[in-house]
């Protein structure tokens, strides 16, 4: 069984930059593609970025250029640094594992994953 715990969220202000880790255990050897989600409150959860076993990337259109996602296989662990955080950052961010191939699929960055982590909030000020 795949677990997941994240860490780094934090309150900031705006311009402000955060890095969220994921750390992952209970991997079987599987290659598994590695995502960020977020859910503000009232609003429906929404892929931030993922990450093929590959390293190729996937990011969703109102974080591309500010946020980067990347992971060290030999540590277990998922990164994603955050810079030029704006007040609409501001949710609960989820971390989530696929075994799937995500890019092969009609909406990549759709939260369907089957493994999730129990979050960690970002606030941003303005």
């Amino acid at each position: 069984q795949v677990q997941l715990v994240e860490s780094g969220g934090g309150s900031v202000q705006a311009g402000g930059s955060l890095r969220l880790s994921c750390a992952a255990s209970g991997y079987t050897g599987r290659r598994y593609c590695m995502g960020w989600f977020r859910q503000a409150p009232g609003k429906e959860r929404e892929g931030v970025a993922i990450i093929e076993s590959d390293g190729s990337t996937n990011y969703g259109d109102s974080v591309m250029g500010r946020f980067t996602i990347s992971k060290d296989n030999a540590k277990n662990t998922l990164y994603l640094e955050m810079n030029s955080l704006k007040p609409e950052d501001t949710g609960m961010y989820y971390c989530a594992a696929d075994p799937r191939v995500r890019w092969l699929l009609p909406k990549p960055l759709e939260p369907d994953f089957p493994y999730w982590g129990q979050g960690t909030q970002v606030t941003v000020s303005s």
